[in-house]
């Protein structure tokens, strides 16, 4: 017998929930077939079997969250599975050994459960290798270190100061009751309300937006922009544009040039606070927030500042099918160091974004509103669209902030600065 596992993912992700088995007991499995579609805190992916032969048990139901490593179903390599029916009438004798075996076993299958669900609440504290050692080795257990990291991160320091410490901290081992009775079912008592379990994704999405207004010091600021140019542009080249290189023009590329020349001016809104330390990024992998069914999601448009505004629209479409048909890989999403946000799609006409931890920047563009506006001594009817920008005041300062939506501004109403600096 052998067992599927959940396989390495991601080094941000420890487990997930089983979203539907896409095979069941007593069917014929390939090596390299799919048999479940896995939904983790980022995408859903589909987990293959490693063996060829029967499936003959699930040890995880739909809906279960199940940790990296752990065994989820069993496959008879010499697929005997379907004949095991024949077997139900055994003699007396042998009937009555197999609770016995049954007996024994239960035990043994029951350690490694108890050894699992320990493993699997060390291995969600992210932390270093250095500080998983060292806590291995000081017989520490990980949850209960506390970390002055913002992004949450244990480190070696961490684990120093809690092996130091006269006693533990017995705290959080106090909270459980109080944060098992606030997760446990709701219970109403008026059928005109629906109660609905969020999904693993949108669970992620509430905590880490939460999070984040908790952690970074956030702040918006707001500008408007004259699109005449930009849509003037548009209109003498769209046609020509969409025959060269089978996409239209949109939007997003001159916004996605215009970020990066005004990046280039202003680098702390491309950089991320780590500790006491600030990472500077020298490259521009931008992110699109795309919204889905299951929630928004951000793929990343990867060194956008080395791709054509053909190249950059055509990146964004694709990412925009793959989010919608539930089709985006781990690494579509990961590592993007600023971020796009387009409300004007809904209509928004002014929005505050909250920040894509662990950027420091997002920039909100909004809907197209006709309005007059002074021109020299002249009232006449432009595209005007607000801009916001949130930005993480620990490390981007006001003159920072107002310079960089300024740039962006002055970029889009003369387009072709967009050649030279975007």
């Amino acid at each position: 017998m052998a067992e599927v596992k959940v396989p390495e993912l991601a080094e941000s992700i420890s487990e997930g929930s089983i979203a539907q088995w896409l095979k069941q007991p007593g069917d014929r499995v390939e090596k390299g077939e799919y048999v479940l579609e896995l939904e983790t805190d980022k995408v859903n992916v589909e987990i293959i079997s490693d063996y060829t032969g029967t499936l003959t048990e699930l040890l995880a139901e739909e809906g279960d969250t199940v940790q990296v490593g752990q065994s989820i179903a069993i496959v008879d390599e010499n697929g005997t599975a379907a004949a095991a029916p024949k077997a139900e009438a055994p003699k007396t004798e042998e009937a009555k050994a197999e609770p016995v075996k049954a007996e024994q076993a239960a035990p043994a299958q029951e350690a490694p459960k108890a050894e699992t669900k320990e493993a699997s609440s060390t291995q969600q504290v992210i932390a270093s290798p250095a500080a998983r050692k060292l806590a291995r080795e000081k017989g520490i257990d990980l949850t209960q270190v506390p970390v002055v990291d913002p992004l949450g991160r244990v480190r070696v320091q961490d684990v120093e100061a809690a092996s130091n410490a006269p006693a533990p901290v017995a705290a959080p081992k106090q909270a459980a009751p109080a944060a098992k009775q606030a997760a446990a079912p709701v219970e109403v008592n008026d059928d005109r309300i629906e109660v609905v379990k969020m999904t693993r994704r949108r669970q992620t999405i509430a905590k880490r937006l939460v999070q984040v207004q908790s952690e970074a010091a956030m702040l918006t600021t707001f500008n408007e922009v004259d699109l005449s140019a930009v849509m003037e542009l548009r209109s003498r080249h769209k046609d020509s544009f969409v025959k060269a290189n089978d996409v239209k023009l949109g939007f997003m590329s001159f916004f996605t040039k215009a970020v990066i020349g005004a990046l280039k001016k202003y680098p702390l809104l491309n950089a991320e606070i780590k500790g006491d330390h600030i990472l500077k990024k020298n490259f521009y992998d931008i992110g699109v927030a795309v919204s889905t069914d299951e929630g928004l999601v951000v793929p990343v448009v990867r060194d956008a500042d080395r791709k054509s505004f053909a190249e950059i629209e055509q990146n964004i479409s694709d990412l925009a099918v793959k989010a919608r048909n539930n089709k985006l890989g781990l690494s579509d999403l990961s590592g993007g160091t600023f971020t796009i946000t387009n409300g004007g799609t809904f209509g928004s006409l002014l929005s505050t974004p909250i920040l894509n931890a662990p950027q420091v920047g997002i920039l909100g563009m909004h809907t197209i509103k006709t309005r007059p506006i002074a021109v020299g001594d002249q009232i006449e009817n432009r595209p005007m669209m607000y801009l916001a920008l949130s930005y993480d005041h620990r490390i981007v300062d006001g003159k920072e902030a107002v310079g960089f939506l300024v740039a962006i501004k002055d970029m889009l109403e003369d387009p072709e600065q967009l050649l030279l600096q975007g």
